[in-house]
């Protein structure tokens, strides 16, 4: 089944709909409604963390696990690797630590060990986040929007995608007019 493309009168294609709040109460209540409703595609935006956000749109916990499981594998890896390294490079090269082979020691592998451990975990981390938030991206289609610009002050808004399974234009306004929202607007890409 093929989704449609929404457009503007303009011609340009809808991103999705934008709805402005007035405080954190009516934020979170709209964010349950949406939630409620289906839709899988949108955020919220505030100048501040809203506590229990996560809960009221449904994602407490689920969007860190990804990235949780991919520093833990990358941890695992350079430890494991990082012990493997120097047990094959003693077999190879003997080496003498503080005077004693290590024939069988295990304890002078444990900084290097720990070291590319933390040095996978950090990579991980990093290269992880960028990836799972979809960064870098220099322009996101709501900044064309001139109230949400405002949001980095004092605004409170939802955003739903155009992309989301359950978005139409019109019923998608309603729930957002039940909602709370003191302004609603179609974005552009």
């Amino acid at each position: 089944m093929a989704r449609p493309i929404y457009q503007t009168e303009s011609g340009a294609r809808v991103f999705g709909i934008l709805a402005q709040f007035e405080n954190t109460l009516t934020l979170t209540n709209a964010a349950k409604a949406v939630r409620d409703a289906g839709f899988r595609k949108w955020d919220t935006h505030s100048p501040f963390p809203v506590h229990e956000m996560e809960h009221a749109m449904g994602i407490a916990g689920r969007a860190v696990r990804p990235l949780a499981y991919a520093i833990g594998l990358a941890a695992l890896t350079g430890v494991v690797g990082g012990f493997l390294m120097q047990w094959w490079i003693n077999y190879d090269y003997f080496i003498v630590v503080q005077g004693k082979p290590t024939d069988g020691a295990w304890e002078p592998f444990i900084p290097v060990t720990f070291e590319m451990g933390i040095l996978l975990t950090a990579f991980a981390a990093i290269i992880g986040m960028l990836a799972f938030n979809g960064l870098p991206r220099h322009h996101h289609p709501l900044f064309n929007s001139e109230r949400f610009l405002s949001t980095s002050d004092d605004a409170f808004f939802i955003s739903v995608e155009a992309k989301d399974v359950k978005f139409d234009p019109e019923t998608t306004r309603k729930l957002l007019e039940d909602a709370g929202a003191t302004h609603i607007e179609l974005v552009e890409e």
